[in-house]
């Protein structure tokens, strides 16, 4: 494995998969994320948790509504594991057209930017309300698994769970 892109990294799944991935033979654990606040939480946490793995992980600032920021972090990417969304269902019921932009439009943006790269597998988090969306949250996610699926035509090898 060479360089895994870990997208939502600053969320309670990024915590998870790093333990995970710093005992793995990647080269390089990227995380992408909004939160600038948690990125430097999880580097001070990671220096002292894991000081000779500190030098493969790096942190990148962005929002995967902005497809120049991701075409830039993304390059020679071989898998990322996808989880940025809004996630809190108060907040996405009041502001629905911007749970639709970041989780929607991001989402197949970061899809695009992914077949652009060249990226190995793209690894999508889903949600159980996916399955009957009654609310924001699970339409979205349905639609994330409707784009992925439509893109999984291209040589880009997309896994949702």
């Amino acid at each position: 494995m060479d360089r895994v892109w870990i997208m939502g990294g600053t969320g309670s799944y990024g915590n998870a998969v790093i333990k995970r991935f710093i005992h793995s033979d990647a080269n390089e654990i990227l995380f992408f994320s909004r939160n600038e606040q948690k990125q430097v939480d999880i580097r001070h946490e990671c220096q002292v948790k894991y000081p000779e793995f500190a030098h493969i992980i790096k942190f990148y600032i962005g929002d995967v509504r902005n497809k120049s920021t991701l075409k830039t972090a993304m390059h020679e990417v071989d898998y990322i594991f996808y989880a940025s969304a809004l996630e809190h269902v108060p907040t996405c019921e009041f502001f629905t057209m911007e749970a639709l932009k970041y989780d929607v439009i991001g989402t197949d943006s970061v899809l695009d930017a992914a077949i652009d790269a060249g990226t190995r597998c793209v690894i999508c988090l889903s949600t159980d309300k996916a399955a009957f969306p009654i609310i924001t949250i699970g339409i979205n996610r349905a639609l994330d698994e409707k784009a992925a699926v439509a893109k999984s035509h291209n040589s880009l090898k997309i896994s949702i769970f």
